[in-house]
């Protein structure tokens, strides 16, 4: 087989981020509910341990809907206004749902963020110091917050594919998870984390990579995603029919998202134990 027509993978969804419950340590520990702390003082004022045990438990239903690490802060502040009257500077959390949250989480958000007067680049850096502060007093405890799906691990270390990471972590986050928990590296310029673009645009750069010019069809590219509406985006761009796309069942997505999918002729359902076998 000739070198240009290598199998490439695109891969989003490697590990499940469990950073929010850090349920091993102590959940005052976790990027969210910290960066919360920060960034509106007073907000957790009251907040018994009932009641963050209540929002861990919906964040980890609600955490579909998030693309970048950020969401997650205005989804704590967000289901505590649900359930605190009292601290509501919203209009839509009275009433509101998790059911609510994962439908019509696009619209939410932007209400949310104008009625809280708050812009989406600071709170991407306030959410990324306190995951770097977190990775340098405790690099351990950070490391074991998260973890890699089963079989991943051996699938990277064995891949007969290229293999190239594309993840809304920053790229220093995701390089330290491949490292640690996988025990593998993958060169700089395959991880394609927060900042470099959409998802959708870093397909067509790899697209026009130096191997892959003069090729007509990319028949041997795969895109493994968790998140059905970027999938969906790329089925919109004709630049990028000729990839083979995968909804993995293993991530974040919903039951309703995956019966969607099955009824969408581009995107196959992929269990992970054939995404390993796949790999390798």
């Amino acid at each position: 087989m000739a070198s240009n027509l290598r199998r490439k993978w695109v891969i989003f969804t490697l590990w499940i981020s469990m950073e929010f419950s850090a349920i091993a340590v102590e959940r005052a520990l976790s990027p969210p509910s910290r960066a919360a702390k920060l960034r509106w003082p007073g907000l957790f004022d009251g907040v018994d341990s009932k009641l963050e045990d209540w929002i861990v438990d919906q964040m980890f239903k609600v955490r579909p809907v998030v693309e970048t690490g950020y969401e997650n802060l205005l989804l704590v502040r967000l289901l505590l206004e649900m359930r605190i009257p009292s601290i509501r500077k919203s209009s839509v959390a009275e009433g509101l749902t998790v059911e609510g949250i994962l439908e019509n989480w696009s619209k939410l958000k932007p209400v949310i963020m104008e009625e809280w007067d708050e812009k989406r680049e600071p709170l991407i850096d306030l959410f990324g110091k306190v995951r770097d502060d977190w990775l340098e007093d405790d690099l351990a405890t950070w490391i074991g917050a998260n973890r890699l799906y089963p079989g991943v691990a051996d699938a990277l270390k064995f891949a007969s594919s290229k293999v190239y990471i594309v993840t809304t972590k920053q790229s220093r986050f995701a390089d330290a998870l491949l490292r640690e928990l996988a025990g593998v590296t993958i060169p700089s310029e395959r991880i394609y984390g927060l900042g470099t673009g959409p998802k959708v645009e870093v397909l067509k750069q790899l697209q026009k990579l130096p191997e892959h010019q003069g090729l007509r069809l990319h028949v041997n590219d795969n895109f493994v995603e968790d998140r059905l509406a970027t999938l969906k985006n790329v089925i919109k761009e004709p630049e990028l029919d000729g990839w083979n796309l995968y909804l993995g069942k293993w991530g974040y997505n919903t039951q309703k998202e995956r019966e969607e999918a099955a009824g969408i002729s581009r995107i196959q359902l992929l269990e992970l134990s054939d995404f390993s076998n796949k790999l390798k």
